[in-house]
């Protein structure tokens, strides 16, 4: 197994991760790293490069170029016991249809004991872990017959199962309702803080990367074009600020797009002491979102608008 010389605290590292189908790249310069116990949410438009990612780290796909290392090692060259380390949830799965779920559970779960170290327990125990991801009560039932949403926690259990240290979702909620998703993203609160486990998720949810994830990455036009969490994306992306209040019966919105809205609102109370209501709402994970979307594909050269495509021989510079 191959380890690289990457600082301990980072469960995964990429450094100009690049990927080419053909005469078609798909990702062109990807660069970022993970520290243990953190929560990342991968975000981008389809086709951007977000799976393609996923499986290089994942180990089932070989790069073209760059660097990789997760867990200390390069994913290419993962063995064994590298891999019971690491966990993988993929968007769905159709195999092990006549099985029962505390069946398939419990095979899967052989696989990890021989790994188990002093530090790191493995595998969970089966009926542990039914209880954590809801499936108690459908444990003899035959996975054929699971809803979507019990199918979508089993392949959570299946990619937990062995207490890995680092955990790929690719699209972890679909499927599920309100009540499935909150207890998903309470599974995610008590892998990372308890656990210290690093997840790296990719999702078309918005809300639910603002919720959970302590750093968001936008992959667009092949490379990482904004990093940070949501409000910091939000500052650095869009001045919009949204101010309500409501005064002599009358509801009222006004829009600051440049500037604190505290001066707006210090001036408001100054002028009007009757408002009440008063609310001060900043741009949304979306608005932020759309806006860098919008900014990139349109090679806006603004900072913080990403990297302009690459086109004509032109040489894509470093952004800054």
């Amino acid at each position: 197994m191959d380890v690289s010389p990457y600082t301990p605290e980072l469960a995964l590292e990429v450094r100009d991760l690049r990927m080419r189908y053909g005469s078609r790249d798909v990702l062109t310069g990807v660069t970022f790293s993970a520290h243990r116990g953190e929560v990342l949410a991968l975000l981008g438009p389809n086709g951007a490069g977000k799976t393609t990612t996923i499986e290089i780290l994942e180990g089932l796909r070989a790069r073209s170029a760059g660097e990789v290392s997760v867990l200390g090692c390069d994913p290419a060259r993962g063995d064994e016991a590298w891999r019971a380390r690491i966990g993988v949830v993929l968007q769905s799965w159709r195999d092990h249809r006549f099985w029962r779920v505390r069946e398939l559970l419990t095979y899967s779960a052989r696989f990890y004991a021989p790994f188990a170290t002093a530090k790191v327990a493995r595998p969970w125990e089966v009926d542990e872990l039914l209880e954590v991801v809801g499936l108690s009560e459908s444990a003899q039932a035959k996975i054929i017959t699971l809803s979507g949403g019990q199918r979508r926690r089993l392949d959570v259990a299946l990619g937990i199962v062995g207490r890995p240290e680092i955990v790929f979702f690719d699209e972890p909620t679909a499927g599920f309702d309100p009540h499935a998703r909150r207890d998903f993203h309470d599974l995610i609160h008590r892998l990372a803080d308890f656990d210290n486990t690093t997840i790296l998720l990719t999702t078309h949810d918005l809300d639910e990367a603002e919720k959970i994830a302590d750093r968001i990455l936008v992959l667009d036009e092949g490379r990482i074009v904004a990093d940070g969490s949501a409000d910091q994306l939000a500052r650095q992306l869009t001045n919009l600020a949204e101010v309500r209040w409501s005064a002599d019966g009358q509801r009222h919105v006004h829009a600051v797009r440049e500037g604190d809205p505290a001066e707006f609102v210090r001036d408001l109370l100054i002028r009007n002491p009757n408002v009440t209501g008063l609310e001060v709402r900043r741009a949304s994970l979306e608005d932020t979102y759309m806006a860098l979307v919008h900014r990139v594909e349109s090679r806006d050269p603004r900072p913080g608008s990403g990297k302009p495509r690459e086109s004509d021989g032109q040489k894509i510079e470093e952004q800054k």
